[in-house]
């Protein structure tokens, strides 16, 4: 009997310590926790300056946000911040949480609509100044804060952008997971196609009714220099081609980003006797995931690899 009481008693205070060493972990967590709250706190105000030029000072954590731009907006839901969104670009698809999302514009964009939203930050677009700057001055009246978001030509240029996105909106750590986990998945992307034969392509970015194509110095010409394929678009931005110098350029690979292009090329007698048509090597990829400065970008990148080396990818 003494050896049974023995047995409980020890067996009810081994309970104890570890419900006191339970109790303890929960205090050390709970103030791990508030430390953390306190330094997310503590890191505002903070100053970040914009494509602009303009020094864009936040006090606090914004908790509602105006996106103008698909891009801005997939970065923003990564960074876990699909809660704080309460306006997006009427062209906004992805993620699919976006449909839900009071929409303020597309290329015009309703500024009655976002001072009423009452944001404290509207994440902007340079592309989309043209628009915007006349209604900046209405905005900044009504006490809206604009930070105008980089037009990216470059991975390196999209990652500072998550970055100072990242910062304003108090995800810093989130931020810098983010430009790791594409930079990790960029690294692999290339170490697969590593030693293989340099090959060119041709990206159609419209065909109804002139072809245009996608030039040096774009986020697409970035794309295809990681994967090591020659862009044979020689001319800069978003060049128009004649049917007959589109023949002339004869890459190895045509990539379209629409569907109906891919017909307007392979059943186009003019252009049947391109490498890539007589090789079956056009391809369509998600023209949004390849030409947003966002984090898909390294999955855009993979779509592009796929099609330009399909032996790799299987």
């Amino acid at each position: 009997m003494k050896k049974f009481w023995s047995i409980i008693m020890t067996t009810l205070l081994a309970t104890g310590l570890l419900v006191a060493c339970g109790q303890d972990g929960d205090k050390e967590q709970q103030t791990q926790g508030e430390q953390q709250t306190e330094a997310v706190e503590a890191a505002f105000p903070v100053t970040v300056t914009d494509a602009l030029g303009r020094e864009i000072k936040l006090e606090r954590a914004p908790e509602k946000i105006v996106s103008l731009a698909p891009s801005n907006t997939e970065i923003l839901f990564s960074l876990n911040l699909g809660n704080e969104v309460v306006g997006v670009n009427d062209m906004d698809d992805y993620p699919p949480a976006v449909a839900e999302k009071e929409k303020v514009g597309g290329i015009e964009f309703n500024i009655e609509k976002i001072i009423a939203l009452q944001p404290d930050i509207v994440f902007a677009h340079e592309m989309s100044m043209f628009s915007l700057e006349p209604a900046m001055e209405q905005l900044e009246a009504a006490g809206v804060t604009v930070f105008v978001v980089k037009d990216a030509k470059t991975f390196e240029e999209t990652y500072t952008t998550m970055e100072q996105m990242g910062t304003l909106t108090g995800k810093v750590a989130e931020a810098k997971e983010m430009v790791e986990s594409i930079k990790n998945k960029l690294a692999d992307i290339q170490a697969k196609v590593k030693g293989q034969e340099e090959k060119s392509a041709f990206v159609v970015v419209g065909m109804s009714p002139e072809i245009y194509a996608a030039g040096k110095n774009t986020f697409m010409d970035e794309m295809l220099k990681v994967i090591n394929v020659k862009n044979v678009v020689e001319a800069e931005s978003w060049p128009q081609y004649s049917p007959e110098d589109f023949v002339a350029s004869n890459p190895s690979t045509i990539i379209v980003t629409y569907e109906e292009d891919i017909d307007a090329v392979v059943n186009n007698p003019a252009f049947a006797e391109m490498d890539a048509v007589k090789n079956d090597a056009v391809y369509m990829v998600d023209g949004s995931m390849t030409s947003r400065q966002g984090p898909r970008i390294a999955d855009g990148v993979e779509s592009i690899a796929r099609a330009v080396y399909p032996e790799l990818f299987k």
